[in-house]
């Protein structure tokens, strides 16, 4: 394997090649490395890059949003998907809070302990903010690696995952750390991209064993795939004219934390909130695709007479006009913006 040249060459391109300018580099800031790795976890720079910058508006540092209400993240999250990021973040800012003193450890493996963050995650925020010698291995290094090695076998599978890190921490270099971890975010996000590699811009595309072999597209093997179920359900749009009746979800689970219509056959949710429907009809249905199952939902505009005392702990009445900035899930978000005029946020799911 042709690991020195490997690491030389990708620090080279890097520095002269790669990215420099993203909102959340050239800092050593703990914090703003930290939030832009967990923001970046199965996301997108450029959807990430709107969200980053309104929420260190909003929590600047970390004990700003160590002191925030649960509500107020999960409203500046809603839309960036995978809302169990959101809640993390809220528990590692107050863990990093009291357990640590407002600061961050330099050490990956004590970063490891905090909620939301794993090793490979742990490893770039020390590598970013600290200098720390340590190796990452998120899917794009995975894919990276598996090419340029020629690594057969599904990456996320354990026995294949062992052998990567190996890999990866075989070829940390002694210096430039910083350069060479970007380098490796860089390439498997520029050039050695899932579905159309960019093996000409490639730096290391020399000694790549795919593109030797003309495997390019068959490495690294994908996912074994079983069949997505599908799930329906009823989703009621109590509206008394200036308000929409919403309802927390529980912390764990679908759309966490998150404010929603209430859900159900909608005779019965109505009846147990003692509320009498003027006027009942169903909207078109929206099909939303979640990783692991495809949910068709069923949205029911429900017209009520003004019941304020209807509201609870977990409900809550909502102004037409307020709704583009409540914590809400994305295809409700939409729906909401077509319905009342709001402005929906461009987001992935």
């Amino acid at each position: 394997m042709y690991t020195a040249a490997f690491t030389r060459h990708l620090i080279d391109w890097q520095k002269q090649s790669g990215r420099h300018d993203l909102p959340w580099q050239n800092t050593r800031d703990a914090y703003r490395v930290w939030l832009s790795e967990i923001m970046l976890q199965q996301t997108q720079v450029t959807t990430v890059i709107p969200y980053y910058q309104r929420f260190l508006a909003r929590f600047p540092d970390v004990a700003a949003l160590a002191a925030a209400p649960a509500d107020d993240v999960l409203a500046h999250w809603a839309g960036l998907g995978y809302y169990a990021r959101a809640r993390n973040l809220h528990r590692c800012a107050q863990a990093i809070v009291t357990v640590h003193g407002g600061k961050f450890p330099n050490s990956p493996a004590l970063l490891a302990e905090l909620p939301g963050i794993g090793r490979s995650t742990a490893a770039a925020i020390a590598a970013f903010a600290y200098g720390t010698r340590a190796a990452i291995l998120d899917g794009n290094v995975k894919r990276v690696l598996c090419r340029q090695f020629a690594i057969e076998g599904f990456p996320g599978s354990a026995a294949v995952e062992r052998q990567l890190w190996a890999l990866a921490e075989s070829l940390l270099p002694e210096c430039d750390i910083e350069a060479y971890t970007q380098g490796l975010m860089d390439l498997g996000a520029t050039c050695c991209t899932r579905s159309k590699p960019d093996c000409t811009a490639c730096p290391v595309a020399a000694d790549c064993r795919a593109r030797q072999q003309q495997r390019q597209h068959e490495l690294p093997w994908p996912k074994p795939r079983a069949a997505q179920p599908e799930r329906s359900a009823f989703f009621l749009l109590i509206d008394d004219g200036q308000q929409l009746l919403l309802e927390r979800r529980p912390p764990s689970g679908l759309w966490g934390g998150l404010l929603v219509p209430p859900e159900g056959d909608p005779a019965a949710v109505l009846a147990g909130l003692g509320l009498q429907a003027e006027e009942c009809r169903n909207l078109p249905a929206i099909r939303h695709v979640f990783t692991h199952f495809k949910l068709q939902l069923t949205p029911v505009w429900c017209r009520v007479r003004p019941t304020p005392g209807v509201a609870e702990d977990s409900r809550v009445w909502i102004a037409h006009r307020a709704l583009a900035n409540a914590g809400v899930p994305t295809p409700f978000r939409k729906l909401f913006a077509e319905r009342y005029g709001q402005p929906a946020a461009d987001t992935p799911d």
